[in-house]
């Protein structure tokens, strides 16, 4: 599509015709102004001259033509002239979910292993969430991921293409050994808290005990109540002893503990649910529970691919005003032939 950046300047097109109109070119001297010198071959000086007049008076126009058509393509270059794409308006109807991811030390657990292949908590929590998010088709997604400590990983996004890689790349221990369960939902809350009611939701991952929050749990869960944040709890591993893996590199039958009601407490505070990750029958039930909730629409964007085209009318001004330095030239070669 064709369009000016700037159209209202296309009113200085006409302003060389209102000025030549209201100021037309004086074609006689005031005799009071301007002594007169009496020729006595004033006669023949007019006939000798009579051939050129016209072509006097045509140059002139054709100076004012050339004039006027420098000015139409500098106003128009300053117009900005441009074609502009099609106008693509990007409304996403979708949710808004943040996955808080726990990456301690005892995710690294080994109750998932068949004989055949070693699987830790960690390794089963990026299958699931692999394929959560692959179907997140319109919603945003971030990513969290603590430990001692909680990071904000990604942002809220529709490339949920980028929260798997952040996922895969996520490694035991990086955010420490402990588990900071209230300081993940905290930090979940604070990116959700101004997004559109209706749709904000937090899937917490985890092995379950809070060991290095400076937030407690349950206060945080009492914070996203408060801004209408759902909070969906996963509880990853088997009960009971679980192979585990030793700094010295064997492995060990040892128990590690889930605080089973915690993560039900929480999910109950905020109407959400509390799923054990055992199977993939975890994921399809939050599959369930998260379509039954509102979709609320993200903001309208419109974009705009913008092809600039005043160089075009710039270079026409230009070859004109080389015309004009020319024809001077023109005119004197003419004369002198």
């Amino acid at each position: 599509m064709f369009m000016f950046h700037w159209p209202w300047l296309g009113l200085l097109i006409p302003l060389p015709f209102i000025v030549r109109y209201l100021f037309p070119p004086c074609r006689k001297a005031s005799s009071l102004l301007v002594p007169e010198i009496y020729f006595p071959g004033l006669p023949r000086l007019k006939q000798a001259f009579s051939k050129a007049m016209p072509r006097s008076k045509l140059k002139d126009h054709l100076f004012f033509a050339i004039l006027s058509l420098l000015w139409l393509f500098l106003v128009l270059a300053v117009m900005r002239p441009q074609l502009v794409d099609q106008f693509t308006e990007v409304q996403n109807e979708g949710y808004d979910l943040m996955l808080a991811v726990d990456i301690s030390g005892s995710m690294k657990a080994l109750d998932f292993s068949t004989r055949s292949k070693t699987i830790s908590r960690l390794d089963v929590t990026k299958d699931v969430v692999g394929k959560f998010v692959h179907d997140r088709k319109g919603d945003r997604v971030g990513l969290i991921l603590f430990g001692e400590n909680a990071y904000l990983q990604v942002p809220l996004t529709l490339d949920t293409l980028s929260i798997s890689q952040m996922l895969q790349n996520a490694v035991v221990g990086m955010a420490g050994d402990g588990t900071a369960i209230g300081d993940a939902i905290g930090l979940a809350v604070r990116n959700l808290r101004d997004r559109p009611e209706g749709s904000r939701v937090i899937i917490l991952l985890t092995d379950g005990v809070d060991t290095a929050s400076s937030i407690p749990p349950i206060e945080a869960a009492k914070l996203a109540k408060q801004y209408g944040i759902r909070i969906y709890t996963i509880g990853i591993g088997k009960k009971g002893l679980v192979p585990y893996p030793t700094e010295w590199g064997n492995i060990v039958m040892a128990e590690v503990p889930m605080d089973e009601q915690l993560l039900k407490e929480i999910a109950s505070l905020t109407k959400g649910d509390y799923f054990r990750a055992t199977d993939q029958q975890a994921l399809e039930a939050i599959y369930t529970k998260i379509n039954n909730l509102e979709r609320t629409k993200a903001n309208v964007r419109t974009y705009l691919i913008r092809k600039p085209l005043y160089p075009y009318p710039l270079a026409a001004a230009v070859v004109l005003l080389l015309i004009l330095c020319v024809l001077p030239l023109v005119r004197r070669f003419s004369y002198g032939g």
